[in-house]
């Protein structure tokens, strides 16, 4: 299939059917030297969505979904990819048109052309996020950090890889491979296609993430219990940290995400982890059986927009009124399952202290017998990584 066929396709799923960009770009039907492209295409034109469209809803309100979205991508390979000449991509947009709609086509991109980039002083346009969010992290944050989350959300996401310790060391790795700490790096080649990342010896993990497992502080031949573990890779690092020596519990509600966490560690060389089919919002354990409890809980994902950006679309205020429910089930129904001494982490990849310091205020004004430890918001713009929310609670001795 052409690339920007294959674009404007999938783009066409993502806005109307609610799909994943990153799923479908998984199975690109183009050929592998159009990929990049694709994908600069795609991402960019769903970050920039609002900005884009402020460039031609002047000159054509109504117009059909294909054509609105044949417009955004066009007009974004105009303005933000340098290597794509501007009759090229406006000829390529006729193209991909319907012979009634060529001249339309062709007349919007020409006078969009001729006018420029247009700013708009509208953050919820020149950001393209949705004003309500906008507005909650001004509350919650302020001015300054919500500036530089809704910059830092418009860039490329980074990816981060990790070393599985299992299978190899740090100084098995040559000068290609960028170390941030003794297991945490960024490569400029691609990690999916890596021998080592087939053999299971390096995993994709976002940094952020991986502090979230650092905070859990485990040790060998503890019983850890990991409540919403897929795809796994926190549950992989744990197993790490242990040494292949104890026992953890990792739970999910479908049995196609548990087969994730189950390919993972088999790749991986895990052998300690078993993994059950288990809705997290009802107690299934015995009181103080665990050493370790992660709950990396379902939230709004509000600090995953430069990954995921389609969420910022699709997300609504009325959906985050849920998650708090279940995130709140969730904690009452399974802290009494940690030991006395023992250190529970909840953690979130949002931005929202309803969903995170709120959540674990109001947990901790029920459950006296559980302290906080610490707590940390890690913004998006700090190591160019994803948004996370932790919190280190201890149940006390006595």
């Amino acid at each position: 299939m052409k690339a920007r066929l294959y674009c404007l396709k999938t783009l066409q799923r993502v806005f109307q059917e609610g799909a994943y960009a990153s799923i479908l770009l998984r199975h690109a039907d183009v050929d592998k030297k159009d990929i990049d492209f694709v994908s600069e295409i795609v991402y960019g034109t769903i970050r920039n969505y609002q900005l884009l469209e402020f460039q031609w809803r002047k000159y054509a309100n109504a117009t059909n979904q294909k054509n609105s979205l044949l417009l955004d991508m066009t007009i974004y390979q105009m303005f933000f990819m340098d290597s794509v000449p501007d009759y090229a991509a406006i000829h390529e947009a006729v193209e991909l048109a319907k012979e009634s709609d060529k001249s339309f086509i062709n007349a919007i991109l020409r006078k969009v052309q001729a006018e420029g980039l247009q700013s708009s002083n509208d953050l919820s346009i020149q950001y393209s996020h949705p004003k309500w969010m906008i507005d909650l992290w001004n509350a919650h944050y302020g001015e300054e950090i919500t500036q530089k989350i809704l910059e830092e959300n418009q860039k490329p996401s980074r990816v981060y890889g990790r070393i599985n310790t299992l299978k190899c060391k740090k100084e098995d790795f040559d000068a290609s491979f960028y170390f941030l700490n003794d297991i945490c790096f960024i490569s400029e080649n691609n990690i999916v296609k890596m021998e080592k990342f087939k053999e299971g010896k390096i995993v994709i993990q976002d940094y952020h993430a991986q502090m979230v497992v650092d905070a859990l502080d485990v040790k060998e031949d503890m019983n850890v219990l990991d409540l919403c573990a897929a795809p796994g890779t926190k549950t992989q690092q744990i197993a790490m940290y242990m040494n292949n020596k104890g026992h953890i519990i990792a739970g999910d509600y479908l049995e196609n995400r548990l087969e994730l966490v189950n390919s993972l560690m088999d790749r991986c060389g895990v052998e300690i982890v078993e993994t059950i089919l288990n809705d997290a919002t009802i107690n299934h354990f015995e009181e103080e059986s665990f050493d370790r409890i992660l709950m990396d809980v379902p939230c709004s994902g509000m600090g995953d927009l430069s990954h995921k950006p389609e969420i910022r679309y699709s997300l609504k205020p009325e959906d985050i009124d849920n998650l708090i429910a279940i995130q709140e089930k969730i904690l009452d129904a399974n802290a009494s399952a940690l030991k006395k001494g023992g250190i529970l982490v909840y953690s979130t990849c949002t931005l929202n202290k309803k969903e995170n310091e709120k959540q674990v205020e109001k947990f901790l004004k029920k459950n006296s017998q559980f302290e906080l430890l610490e707590e940390k918001t890690l913004f998006p713009f700090d190591d160019h990584s994803d948004g996370f929310y932790y919190a280190k609670l201890k149940r006390k001795q006595s």
